[in-house]
Parts: C-alpha cells; structure tokens; sequence
C-alpha cells in the first residue's frame, strides 16, 4: 500500500468560527486516514512582521516551524477570508516568509473558498499572484468555492456539517492527491526534521 499523501491546511483567518478554517478542520473528518494525512496549522498569529533583513538562519522559531510543515507536505490547501478587497494582513504576512525559501516551489497547491458567490474574488486573485512568486504548482481542479454559513459550523467541533460541503471537501482533496500522485514523489517521510 503506498505511503498517506500529507496535505497541510492553512486557513488565512486568525478568527475562532472562520468559515475557512471550519472547511479546514472538515477535511480531515472526510477524507480516509490510509489515503491522506491533514494536518491545520494554527501558528500564524505568532510570526513575526515579515522583513527581509530577518529573512536568514537561524529563523524565528514559528518561521522554521511554517517552514518545515511545508516542507515536509506533499501538497498544500489554503483557505481565507477577504479583508477590505484582498488578502488579511497576517495571511499575506504568512505567505511572504515562505516566498524567500524554497519549500513551496512545484508543490501541487489548491485553496477552497468558503464565501458566496460574488464575494472574496480579490482575495483568491491576489492569492493566485502570490503564489506565483512562491512557484507553488496550483491544482486548477482542486481550487473550489464551498459556501459556508455562519449557522453551518458546529461551534464545539469547529467543523461544517453540510453534506453538500463535505462531499465538495472529498472531490477537492481528491483532485489534489491525484495530482501529487501523477507528478511528484511524496517526501521521505524519515527525512530529519519533518514534522509530519
């Protein structure tokens, strides 16, 4: 049986009942143990202010630890809200320290959109430039809108229960795991430092 297919999940909200780390906590309560390993990172409130100077080893504890999550996925799922027509500052400040290395580069790399139609299109758009400067390889297929009402979260799991997500969560992990599978080898999961 071949080796799980690591995805980690990073939502773009620092809030509690986000509807994009709702999606997020979702997916890894609908895809199989033995096929996928979900991990969400929670540590985007504790990076510091992106600056270049600071961009050099040894990093700050919670950018290696950013760092080595992404390293050590075989693909990547984000998820984030819009804020005043783009990207929320500590989302973008996230997504600039992982410009200056190289974990991200040719990782098949997807998002889910949990807004209603007509909303958050400056978010993804900016999203998409970003993560061309990354070099991240987006999966088309896998790149989803999946409506999320506020009344959809189950406040104690953190999680949507609508089966329409969910099986919209199913066919979007599974678009991306096919993707990692075509085209890149996974990671050595026994290679030093890989959190997963």
């Amino acid at each position: 049986m071949s080796e799980a297919v690591r995805i980690a999940l990073i939502s773009g909200s620092l809030r509690a009942d986000s509807g994009s780390t709702a999606l997020l906590r979702t997916v890894a309560e609908v895809v199989e143990p033995e096929v996928v390993t979900a991990r969400v990172y929670f540590g985007m409130g504790a990076l510091p202010h992106f600056n270049p100077d600071d961009d050099f080893e040894p990093l700050d504890p919670a950018v290696a630890e950013l760092r080595g999550l992404i390293a050590g996925a075989d693909a990547l799922l984000f998820s984030t809200p819009e804020y005043a027509g783009g990207l929320p500052g500590s989302f973008k400040n996230l997504l600039d320290w992982s410009v200056g290395g190289n974990e991200i580069v040719d990782k098949p790399t997807a998002w889910l959109n949990p807004a209603a139609p007509g909303r958050a299109e400056g978010a993804y758009a900016a999203l998409r430039v970003v993560l061309g400067y990354t070099g991240a390889r987006v999966v088309e297929e896998a790149c989803v809108r999946l409506p999320v009402r506020r009344d959809a979260i189950d406040t104690e799991a953190g999680t949507v229960a609508d089966p329409r997500v969910r099986e919209g969560l199913r066919d979007a992990v599974a678009a991306l795991v096919a993707a990692v599978k075509a085209e890149r080898p996974a990671a050595d999961p026994s290679a030093a430092g890989n959190p997963w």
